[in-house]
Order: structure tokens, then C-alpha cells, then sequence
């Protein structure tokens, strides 16, 4: 599948605007990003928290550089053949990645059927 950054970005806002208010109210300090690939130029990386899981901050206050949520579009592209599957990836993607900010593991996430 082929799709430039901004079509792909305009369906990674789209998304996220439709994610349940108490998932993404609690998101403090967070920006979340498109990327083509991640830095080691692989296709497997779909997304990626860059940041501290709330279940691991001690005192936190101002001055904290933002937390980030990534999102790999070439990876994405590449594992979806259609729009609506693309969506559906994107979507998972991203509450994947808003779980690992509120501390939920790989395994955690197996269980819940979101790894």
C-alpha cells in the first residue's frame, strides 16, 4: 500500500480523535509523532513509546521534555492492504503505545489481546 505522510497523519488524528475520552484524557506531557521508519531503517517497528511509564515517575513537575508516542508509517504501509486495515493497525498501534505510558507491558497487553 502507498500513502504520503500527510494522508498517513490526517488518518493517525483521525484515530486518535475517535479513542474513548478516558484513555487519552489522562495523557500529560505527550506528543505523538509520525516517522517514515524507525532509526535502524526496519519494516517491523510499528510504533514506539519514547518515555516514562506513570507506574515509574517519582516526582514530576515542569521542565520535563515531553513524552512521545511514535508511529511508523512505511511499517504500517507495508503490513496493511487496504485503508480500513490501515486504520484498524493505526488503531491498534496507538493503544498499544498510550498503554505503555500508563504502565501496562508487552505481556499485559498479550493478555488484554492488544500485543
Amino acid at each position: 500500500m502507498e500513502m504520503d505522510a500527510a494522508a498517513f497523519e490526517a488518518l493517525v488524528i483521525d484515530e486518535l480523535d475517535q479513542l474513548p475520552d478516558d484513555m487519552v484524557d489522562g495523557l500529560e506531557n505527550v506528543v505523538f509523532v509520525v516517522e517514515d521508519r524507525p532509526e535502524d531503517g526496519t519494516l517491523d517497528l510499528l510504533g514506539l513509546y519514547d518515555g516514562s511509564a506513570l507506574t515509574e515517575r517519582g516526582q514530576y513537575g515542569m521542565g520535563e521534555l515531553p513524552d512521545r508516542i511514535v508511529l511508523f508509517r512505511e511499517p504500517h504501509l507495508a503490513q496493511c492492504d487496504t485503508e480500513p486495515e490501515l486504520r484498524d493497525e493505526i488503531h491498534t498501534t496507538l493503544v498499544h503505545e498510550i498503554a505503555h505510558f500508563y504502565g501496562l507491558d508487552d505481556a499485559q497487553l498479550h493478555e488484554m489481546g492488544w500485543a
